[in-house]
């Protein structure tokens, strides 16, 4: 195990983990944009699904193996993160945008962060940054407005549903990221995030099935926003970029932000995720939902420019200390092994 070089309340911690998590919030944004003329060439959303996490679960199979000790330290984490914020909030999500607009289903699945800042506080008993609690309260007042609650949410209920289920599948994602780098059997980030999609895997295939699917779209094209492209240019975004760059990331940058700070900043994949199904996709928004994307914004501004919490830098610094659970070691991990929720 590596020492600590930075703890999550110094400066340079807080930099790293904030950098980390903004490419994973950029990563993960694009997954629906990409997955979307998949679905409406032919496959499902869990098939999808099963392709996304399946894929990167191969590509991640190096890491796996180099930390294999993971599985007997923290199997029930291990189990818990594939379970939850791989199988859980993948195919909820998925199934989401089956049915409503991208940017609409990952705003609402968003509404993850405020639910999580409720857990930490109300579930943990632990305190929380006022920064983190009004960021939240500003990025709900903006995804309020992206769905424009007042028109009764004109979507459709079941797609609704789907993404709420998602919401409350991200909490366990940051939960078990942070719970990860804790207790007397720490885990390393990226051994979480390879066993996470290694488990998540194996639960989709069981679900799906997917030997029974007909995969030939993968073979022809697909159409985004009147251009055509090869069906395995947005297949491999889905899996290299928006799957095992945007788990890495974002599980290591919670090592340097509280699992609240690190909520919030991720709601700015919502934004990139709606920009991006406006240009690529022309799921054209309005300007109330424009209005709340910004506000969105502002809400991750004002939770990561907080101070930390009472009571957070003294386990933070206390953590440090500690073989196997510091932001050092995860630091030397990425710098060595490479480099994290939609």
């Amino acid at each position: 195990m590596h020492s600590s070089t930075a703890s999550p309340t110094h400066p340079s911690g807080r930099t790293l983990g904030l950098s980390l998590a903004l490419v994973s919030a950029f990563a993960f944004g694009g997954s629906g944009t990409a997955a979307k003329p998949l679905i409406e060439a032919g496959l499902s959303p869990l098939h999808v699904v099963w392709l996304r996490v399946t894929g990167a679960a191969v590509a991640l199979l190096p890491v796996a193996y180099r930390h294999r000790d993971a599985v007997l330290r923290r199997p029930g984490l291990l189990l818990g993160f594939g379970l939850l914020a791989v199988a859980g909030v993948q195919a909820c999500y998925f199934a989401a945008i089956s049915r409503i607009p991208v940017g609409v289903a990952l705003l609402i699945e968003y509404l993850g962060p405020p639910l999580l800042i409720g857990y930490v506080k109300f579930v943990q008993r632990k305190p929380i940054t006022r920064g983190a609690a009004v960021g939240a309260g500003i990025a709900v007042a903006g995804l309020a407005c992206v769905v424009e609650v007042w028109n009764g949410l004109g979507f459709d209920a079941l797609g609704v549903l789907f993404a709420l289920g998602a919401a409350c599948c991200q909490v366990g994602y940051f939960v078990l990221a942070d719970a990860g780098r804790r207790g007397e059997h720490p885990v390393a980030p990226l051994a979480v995030s390879a066993y996470g999609l290694l488990i998540g895997a194996v639960l989709l295939t069981a679900l799906t099935r997917p030997w029974q699917t007909d995969w030939s779209p993968l073979g022809g094209s697909v159409v985004m926003n009147g251009h055509t492209l090869p069906a395995l240019i947005p297949a491999a975004w889905m899996v290299l970029i928006a799957t095992v760059l945007a788990y890495l990331t974002g599980v290591v940058s919670v090592g340097y932000l509280s699992p609240p700070i690190a909520g919030v900043v991720a709601n700015l994949e919502a934004v990139v995720a709606t920009v991006l199904a406006w240009v690529l996709l022309g799921e054209h928004l309005g300007l109330p939902q424009v209005a709340g994307g910004l506000l969105v914004l502002v809400g991750a501004f004002a939770a990561q420019i907080s101070k930390p919490a009472e009571g957070e830098a003294g386990s933070a610094s206390g953590s440090a200390s500690g073989a196997g659970s510091t932001p050092g070691g995860v630091a030397t991990e990425v710098t060595a092994g490479g480099g994290p929720l939609s």
